[in-house]
């Protein structure tokens, strides 16, 4: 399990999710829709992770739309469809759920809350009509966002506590720009750089998100942004040095150090010490760090955000445009495919499964069979690890859970007892959301005791047995042969890494003037860079039938990030110069003369222009491709 600080404003927020719904359902005489309520709760509990406010907002309010229409879909689909036009109905929907997760993080979230809910929707018969319940299950949701949007981080009431997140964001990239700096010329190097793209990815979402107030542009929120896009050139420079493996003094550390606890402590930055400006790349680091301190002393970005803010409708257009093409890209694209019929087919195996043993009332009639559906949407989502380690995780965890929720179930009074327990699960979520069998275990006590709440009293030994009945249907289905190629996925990620990369060094080796593009690119190549490793990672950890589908890809995305760690380097080195040197351009050709011949996961765009062009103009006229 990783260690790291307990989310303590999290777990009070679980807390005072999932339990206090229930019990206000038990005491207003309304059960199901406080158990609906409380398992939205839960389910937006799993997805309430460290960040900001405004990217709660996305990161917990679109899966609980998708949830919520999820939910009214499947109640009114099992209240009037029979098994197989419900089977065929719920496979659909899953072949949508599916595909849109290939687009990210959040849409996987949504994805996910859409099957279950549906599952769920039509599984757990109540009186209540469709629209009832799929408002009980947004309100569960929507109280524990608006406990997220409301309640203050400990420690943070020093400063304006709405942007605490943002606040320790932008501190994390100026501390891995540190850390990256004190590991230059060592081993560690490449795993500071690989740390210092997560925090600059994190600090990019935080900052992103949705507005929360009707008058936008507040200094407070001017200064962060400030604050981040000074860090942008800190990092470029550090990169830099660390692609030169030349070790920099302590002082060239210490700067930035001061700028992380500076923006943490909502202070100013006093003097800072200068580095030696003795290489390109130390002298670009000096300058950003005069221009960060400059920045930081100001209520108000250099840039004049008060002119960004009325230029911000007009790019606000141009970002959601980009967004949609890229979602669509994503869905109708050969990993959305691959993501959509995989879910597809075990979620409607594990629908049929479920209808027959229902129906036929093979171990014991019971109403509610939504358990082996929802179980397999948790197994089979490919983004959520390697798919026979959730198996094993999800089964050690279920039986765990059961076990555990033996105890309670015949000690606690009822209901009061199980609402008090599902309080002290609610807690437990964030916290068990390290491990996916800890989570499992948390999860199946609090759904035991919901289901119980709910009046069904024997659900420990079905929910085990169905539970090894959806892991056996995923390790079977989920390996089955499909259509078209294995690893579509991994493809997928590294040819937009490919493609940013070269739109960047594109960028470079043009000379453009343009360093806030140069940011940019350098931002969406080193973030696609991290979608493709983490693909790879997920794509070799399955089992060897799998995983040689994308053999030898870590070691194309290892050209890639050498690739843009060198064109980041010679970014620094021609803004001082003006020319490239050898070594630049000898390890920038060697790693597209590599790349090239890797077209199965390298593909720039066929109309792009060719970076080499402009290479031996960048470099000098003596000199040319080493081949």
């Amino acid at each position: 399990m990783q260690r790291a600080p307990v989310p303590w404003s999290a777990v009070v927020r679980g807390a005072l999710a999932a339990g206090p719904l229930l019990l206000a359902g038990v005491l207003g005489g309304r059960l199901v829709d406080g158990v609906i309520a409380a398992i939205a709760a839960m389910l937006a509990g799993v997805n309430d992770r460290p960040g900001s406010r405004r990217a709660a907002v996305a990161r917990l309010g679109i899966p609980l739309l998708a949830g919520t229409l999820g939910l009214l879909v499947g109640a009114y689909a099992g209240q009037w469809l029979t098994a197989l036009p419900l089977t065929l109905l719920l496979t659909g929907l899953a072949l949508v759920g599916g595909a849109v997760s290939a687009v990210g993080p959040v849409a996987s979230a949504a994805g996910t809350q859409l099957l279950v809910a549906a599952a769920v929707g039509a599984g757990m018969p109540a009186p209540e009509s469709g629209w009832q319940r799929a408002l009980a299950y947004l309100a569960g949701g929507a109280w524990l966002l608006l406990l997220r949007l409301a309640l203050p981080t400990p420690g943070s009431l020093a400063g304006d506590f709405r942007f605490d997140g943002e606040r320790r964001a932008v501190a994390g990239v100026y501390e891995a720009v540190a850390a990256l700096l004190d590991a230059v010329g060592g081993a560690t190097a490449p795993a500071r750089r690989t740390a210092l793209t997560a925090a600059l990815d994190h600090a990019q979402d935080a900052l992103a998100g949705p507005r929360l107030r009707t008058c936008p542009g507040s200094a407070v929120e001017r200064r962060l942004h400030a604050q981040y896009t000074a860090a942008l050139p800190l990092a470029e420079a550090a990169t830099a040095l660390a692609w030169s493996g030349e070790p920099v003094s302590v002082r060239a550390v210490e700067g930035p150090r001061r700028l992380a606890a500076a923006v943490r402590d909502h202070t100013g930055t006093g003097p800072l010490p200068a580095p030696d400006r003795s290489t390109p790349a130390l002298r670009a680091l000096d300058d950003a760090l005069l221009t960060a301190a400059a920045s930081f002393d100001r209520s108000e970005d250099p840039g004049g955000g008060l002119r960004a803010a009325r230029r911000r409708p007009h790019a606000h257009r141009r970002a959601l445009r980009h967004v949609l093409r890229h979602a669509v890209r994503a869905v109708t694209g050969a990993g959305g495919r691959e993501y959509g019929l995989r879910v597809a087919l075990c979620f409607g195996t594990g629908v049929a499964v479920a209808q027959v043993l229902h129906r036929s009332a093979w171990y014991g009639r019971h109403e509610h069979w939504y358990w082996l559906p929802v179980t397999v949407v948790f197994l089979v989502k490919p983004d959520l690890g390697p798919l026979v380690s959730r198996v094993l995780c999800r089964a050690a965890g279920t039986v765990t859970g059961a076990l555990v929720f033996a105890g309670p179930a015949l000690l606690l009074p009822r209901p009061g007892g199980l609402i008090a327990l599902v309080a002290v699960c609610g807690a437990l979520i964030p916290v068990a959301t390290r491990n996916f069998a800890v989570q499992t275990t948390v999860v199946t006590v609090l759904v035991l005791a919901l289901v119980m709440t709910a009046g069904e009293v024997q659900a420990s030994l079905s929910r085990i047995g169905e539970t090894l009945l959806a892991c056996v249907i995923v390790l079977v289905v989920g390996h089955l042969p499909m259509p078209g190629h294995r690893g579509d996925r991994v493809r997928a990620r590294l040819r937009a890494a490919g493609a940013a990369a070269h739109a960047y060094l594109v960028h470079v080796v043009g000379e453009s003037g343009d360093r806030a593009e140069r940011w940019a690119l350098r931002r969406t190549a080193y973030r696609a860079l991290a979608e493709a490793r983490t693909a790879i990672a997920l794509s070799a950890a399955e089992l060897p039938a799998l995983a040689r589908h994308t053999a030898g890809t870590d070691a194309v995305a290892a050209v890639l990030e050498r690739l843009v760690d060198t064109t980041t380097a010679s970014a620094v080195h021609l803004d001082d110069t003006g020319r490239l040197t050898a070594r630049h351009l000898r390890q920038l050709y060697d790693a597209l003369n590599e790349l090239e011949r890797h077209p199965q996961w390298y593909g720039p765009p066929a109309d792009a222009p060719r970076p080499k062009e402009h290479l031996v103009t960048a470099g000098g006229t003596a000199v040319h491709d080493p081949r």
